[in-house]
């Protein structure tokens, strides 16, 4: 769980990027999809929210990826207690192991949850 503590009102509302109408069709799946796992919601015009944050469109090999502008999260972070380990002494651990696995994080990530009441 991310720890996250607010003392003050939010400090970052950004007006969305300026986009074409190619980002623009690109951008549709990628907020279908996250609104279908409930990661997004859809907000009303009056509806106050706690947050606005930009996203933009950025393409390799014709492949599109939505980028968001989350830098006002640090803000209310609280840095981890412990250090990340280094790949060095991870690497050391894992020295005649039979088993290593690995970890998709691409819909993991989005699993954080930003409240205690979570």
């Amino acid at each position: 769980m991310l720890n996250v503590e607010r003392h003050y009102p939010p400090l970052l509302r950004i007006p969305a990027y300026p986009a074409s109408p190619r980002a623009r069709e690109a951008l549709e799946p990628h907020i279908n999809e996250l609104m279908k796992l409930r990661v997004l919601r859809k907000v009303g015009n009056n509806q106050e929210v706690e947050s606005t944050t930009p996203v933009s469109i950025t393409w390799n090999n014709d492949r599109s990826r939505m980028a968001g502008y989350v830098r006002e999260l640090n803000t209310y972070n609280i840095p981890d207690r412990y250090p990340i380990p280094r790949i060095h002494e991870i690497l050391t651990h894992l020295f005649k192991e039979r088993f290593i696995t690995s970890l998709n994080s691409l819909k993991g990530f989005h699993q954080k949850c930003l409240y205690s009441s979570c």
